[in-house]
This record gives C-alpha cells, sequence and structure tokens, in this order.
C-alpha cells in the first residue's frame, strides 16, 4: 500500500462525478492535495476538480498509474480487469469494495492490489 501511494502520480478515479455528496469527490480532493493527478472516470466523463472526465478507462489517452475504484463490489472485477488491460502499475478497491477473484487476478499479472482501504483515510494517516 505504501509503494502505491509513494510510487505513483496519476489516479484514474472510477466513479469520480461532480456529485459533491459522493465519496469520490472528497477522496479525489484529497488525492490532488497530496499532489496526485487525478482523472475521473464516469458515464457521465465531466470534468471534475479541474481535471477532464472520461467515459471509460479505456478513453484515457495517457498513461495511468492507479486505478481506484468506487463501485459496486460486483462490478468491480470488470473494472480490475480493465486496469491490467490498459498497463495500470495498481488497483486500489474503496472501503467496502471486496473481489478476491479480481485481486488475485491483479496480481497474477504483476500489478500492486489495496483491497477495502481508503486512500484519502491513508494520507491523512500520514499527515498528508
Amino acid at each position: 500500500m505504501d509503494r502505491v501511494l509513494d510510487d505513483t502520480t496519476t489516479w484514474a478515479v472510477v466513479g469520480l462525478s461532480a456529485n459533491t455528496r459522493r465519496a469520490a469527490y472528497g477522496v479525489a480532493e484529497v488525492l490532488q492535495r497530496a499532489g496526485k493527478r487525478i482523472v475521473p472516470v464516469h458515464p457521465s466523463a465531466g470534468t471534475v476538480h479541474g481535471e477532464q472526465g472520461y467515459a471509460t478507462l479505456a478513453d484515457v489517452p495517457f498513461p495511468v498509474d492507479v486505478v481506484d475504484v468506487f463501485v459496486r463490489s460486483e462490478l468491480a472485477g470488470d473494472i480490475a480487469d480493465q486496469a491490467v488491460a490498459i498497463g495500470a502499475k495498481a488497483v486500489w478497491f474503496q472501503l467496502g469494495v471486496v473481489d478476491e477473484d479480481a485481486a488475485a487476478r491483479v496480481r497474477a499479472a504483476g500489478l500492486d492490489m489495496v483491497m477495502d482501504r481508503c486512500p484519502a483515510i491513508e494520507l491523512d494517516r500520514r499527515g498528508h
């Protein structure tokens, strides 16, 4: 987990929209304050926190280090597979997002995998 937080810069936040009441919105803000570039990935693909959104991971036209997943557990495996397909370095499943099979596939593909954790909480613990 520390390597994912320390050695990455570009985070695709799947499920991030301009809805300020959603957890993804606040977490993305914390990631930005910690120096990360966030990339909103949402079907409505708007601009969030000043960053252009994309409808899918495959639509992002530049490399992504981490795919941060804010979708229900039953949808997370597909997103994890997409993260592997685009060449991400890591997949991060948010609090409450658990899919052991998907995590095993991600690790087998050589990516770092963090599950059922929140990067904002982890960064706050470090004083970011």
